[in-house]
């Protein structure tokens, strides 16, 4: 832990730096490790001293958040104390990739389905571009599913902060959603009451044709509903 920094300057690859900022635009504190790598780190951490690192540990590179909020998900501790480690993690996120690669490794919400929910609530009108993004993937990564589909569509059509990255967040929520359930996601694009601004209507179509689990039937018309 204490050498964290410094193995992560060693791992850094210059090509993989260029093309992760490529993906990453506004990031200016990208080093270039692999995310497999950084796993590896987290977990190892996680596992030696994961209360430690989550208490002393400060981080400011992007590999670093990213360590951090995996090692939430990966150390074994009671839910009270990760939503206490989640609400000094979720502020400091300061781009897609590290919010969508720590949402990837709270497993733990599958066994907190209810307590998660309820802690989620509170980022989804927040008026910071991240956690909002924070917010929707944790949504689309643990709440599509017979109990919460509704209730998930509902605030992905109520969400209303004109950010990018949020926009980009719920389209996506709402293209695994229609490939889970198609007639209900359907239902939910061609309702009067859809209230998706342009931008993030178009971009959910395009994700859905995107996908290779929708037919080429269904495609064809998603296509014929994009607003022009």
């Amino acid at each position: 832990m204490e050498n964290l920094r410094e193995k992560l300057f060693e791992l850094a690859d210059n090509k993989y730096k260029e093309f992760h900022n490529s993906l990453c635009p506004n990031s200016d504190n990208i080093l270039g490790v692999r995310v497999p790598t950084l796993r590896q780190l987290a977990k190892q951490i996680s596992k030696e001293n994961g209360i430690e690192f989550l208490n002393t540990y400060k981080p400011e590179y992007y590999e670093e958040k990213v360590i951090y909020g995996m090692a939430i998900g990966y150390t074994k501790m009671e839910l009270d104390l990760r939503l206490k480690y989640l609400d000094e993690f979720v502020p400091i996120i300061d781009s897609w990739a590290v919010c969508d690669v720590a949402c990837s490794t709270y497993k733990f919400t599958t066994k907190n389905l209810e307590e998660m929910w309820e802690y989620i609530q509170k980022y989804i009108n927040s008026d910071k571009e991240f956690e909002v993004r924070f917010a929707a993937v944790m949504l689309m990564d643990y709440y599509i599913n017979d109990e919460y589909i509704d209730k998930v569509l509902d605030i992905y059509n109520n969400i209303s902060l004109d950010k990018y990255y949020v926009q980009m967040g719920v389209a996506w929520g709402i293209s695994v959603a229609f490939v889970k359930y198609e007639e209900k996601t359907m239902e939910f694009l061609k309702s009067k009451n859809n209230k998706l601004d342009k931008f993030t209507y178009n971009k959910s179509l395009q994700k859905i044709i995107e996908s290779y689990r929708v037919s080429n039937e269904t495609k064809n018309v998603i296509r014929q509903m994009k607003i022009k």
